[in-house]
């Protein structure tokens, strides 16, 4: 085992991870050690030539990185998780080593644990009791890479006063264009059963998991892709911050990546949905469908089924809310 003695900054990592590429030394043959004391020259500086016989010492390979893993680096780098530097290594390795894009799959568990560390979209939280300022803020977002390709960020919309907040996956395409959340096709089918069920629009706070719509181009079509786990997980601090806010009684999960989100992977969604959990988040939690899931039911009969169970969960919502107020 090599003992890497570092201090705590990007560029003390960064000029012993090169070596170690270079040197073809593997992660697991590392142990990262942090130093409050400036690092003397050691093990990966060049050996001083006798004078008899210069010799110019190597320089360090170039080594091309792709620019999602120098941003995700230099935020990590500012964490106080000791694991980064061996975190950081590894991807480093497999980028260089293996040749592999690990930034494209959304469920790499170290690029997961790296965007935790780096702490995501807390950086750019602000520390306030404002609805609107912490939406302000959040047009501002660089917590992961979804903020490239989309129009702009869709915050959440409603009172701060809501007393149930509708949380779902991720804006779509109207949305991203519109700037706000169910707006779009899903959005309609979600309007019809707040309104069926009693619960005004305006009364209910409206919010996604995920703020800035993922999609892979097709032709000039733009096409919904799933959120992965770190993405969700980068994205948490504007939620958290949200419900912070708002203290909903009742908090609605709609959708299984929604539910996912708050009650764990392991959660079924039609097995469990429609039901009053209890939650850190709100003193009730309900599981429902999202209402993309009634588009895309195969006929009308699949439409009118799905339709109702959501309607009927939602007016579930509606009855425990008229409850509580007449107590």
């Amino acid at each position: 085992m090599r003992e890497c003695l570092i201090e705590p900054t990007l560029e003390s990592w960064r000029s012993v991870a090169r070596r170690l590429i270079a040197e073809g030394v593997p992660p697991e043959e590392i142990v990262w050690r942090e130093t409050s004391a400036p690092v003397m020259p050691g093990l990966f500086d060049e050996p001083a030539a006798p004078a008899s016989a210069p010799v110019e010492a190597a320089p360090a390979p170039e080594l091309r990185v792709p620019r999602a893993f120098v941003e995700l680096a230099g935020a990590a780098a500012g964490g106080r998780d000791r694991e980064r530097w061996r975190l950081l290594y590894s991807v480093l390795w497999r980028i260089a080593r293996e040749q592999q894009d690990v930034f494209a799959s959304d469920s790499d568990p170290e690029v997961a644990r790296l965007r935790e560390i780096a702490g995501g979209a807390a950086p750019f939280v602000p520390a306030t009791a404002d609805l609107e300022e912490l939406r302000r803020a959040a047009a501002s977002c660089r917590g992961c890479d979804l903020y490239r390709h989309p129009t702009q960020t869709v915050f959440g919309q409603g009172p701060q006063s809501a007393r149930a907040v509708l949380v779902g996956e991720a804006p779509g395409d109207q949305e991203d264009l519109q700037g706000a959340p169910f707006v779009g096709p899903a959005g309609e089918v979600l309007d019809r059963a707040l309104v069926e069920a009693g619960l005004p629009r305006d009364d209910v706070y409206v919010t996604n998991v995920v703020k800035h719509f993922k999609f892979v181009l097709r032709g000039k079509r733009r096409i919904h892709q799933t959120p992965g786990s770190s993405e969700i997980g980068a994205c948490r601090p504007w939620l958290d911050a949200e419900l912070a806010l708002i203290r909903p009684r009742i908090l609605v999960c709609l959708g299984a990546t929604a539910s996912k989100a708050f009650l764990g992977p392991e959660f079924r969604l039609m097995k469990e949905r429609g039901r009053f959990l209890q939650s850190r988040w709100a003193p009730k939690l309900l599981a429902t469908l999202h209402p993309s899931a009634v588009l895309r039911a195969e006929d009308a009969a699949g439409q009118k089924q799905l339709y109702g169970l959501l309607l009927s969960d939602l007016r579930l919502v509606a009855g425990e809310l008229a409850a509580a107020e007449s107590v």
